[in-house]
């Protein structure tokens, strides 16, 4: 979010909050885009929302902290350093109070229904998402969208193998079996065991697909592959922002 994009036009206010890599504060038709995130989590039905944050004073939380709610809780949790998805999640484990939980990435603004399909299973699971329609129906470039992970599922719909970074190889070895992982999962409790069990990956870092990989394998906790077939919007760069906010006009924003 933080690289040049000469052309590119974004006000004010956008290239301020973009200069200063804060995807979740950059602004749409009056509200941040993090924001238009947690009113379709309270469209799907979800009433209390965890925000995992950096220690000491940040933005994000500064101004959730000073906004009323009126469908939504909004609780934070401190992530003491930058160490990986899955350090990030064991930050909330207070807030998870033991109970079923939905993890999303911040900066994708997922479908309700997709939200709601995966809260509802019982058990453990990942919303799986077609490919084609990532990039036909969304603001997701194809080539963005070869290097997210690919996910499998066996005869029971359950995760069967998840590639993360896939290979051209692997994309033609499972092409039309495959979906595509957009970091919205469903877990219980047992998830933070396998965050604390796991070593850093390659990159030095706590990889949710890894914990999800040892509780598998060890554990032999079972993930149901949720099918979806809408679209998720990606604000992952300034390139991204003026269509994110030609397809918001307009929708409303209600917390």
């Amino acid at each position: 979010m933080r690289r040049p994009a000469p052309g590119v036009p974004l006000d004010d206010a956008q290239r301020r909050m973009a200069d200063l890599g804060l995807k979740g504060l950059v602004p749409f038709h009056g509200h941040p885009y993090l924001s238009y995130v947690i009113a379709a989590l309270a469209d799907a039905g979800i009433r209390e929302v965890c925000l995992v944050v950096p220690p000491g004073e940040h933005p994000i939380r500064a101004h959730y902290q000073a906004l009323a709610t009126e469908r939504v809780r909004i609780a934070f949790a401190v992530q003491d350093r930058p160490l990986g998805s899955a350090h990030a999640l064991l930050a909330a484990e207070r807030f998870a109070a033991g109970e079923p939980f939905i993890v999303i990435n911040s900066d994708n603004l997922y479908p309700p229904s997709a939200v709601a399909a995966l809260h509802g299973i019982d058990g453990s699971g990942l919303a799986a998402f077609r490919r084609e329609r990532l990039v036909a129906g969304g603001n997701i470039p194809a080539e963005r969208v070869a290097a997210y992970a690919l996910v499998t599922a066996d005869a029971e719909g359950c995760l069967d193998e998840i590639v993360e970074k896939p290979t051209p190889d692997a994309v033609r070895r499972l092409e039309g079996c495959a979906w595509v992982s957009m970091t919205l999962w469903r877990f219980g409790p047992s998830i933070f065991e396998a965050c604390r069990a796991i070593r850093p990956s390659a990159r030095g870092e706590l990889e949710l697909p890894d914990a999800v990989a040892w509780a598998t394998r060890v554990r032999g906790e079972r993930f149901r592959l949720v099918p979806v077939d809408d679209a998720v919007l990606d604000l992952s760069c300034r390139e991204d922002v003026p269509g994110i906010a030609e397809r918001l006009e307009g929708v409303a924003v209600r917390l």
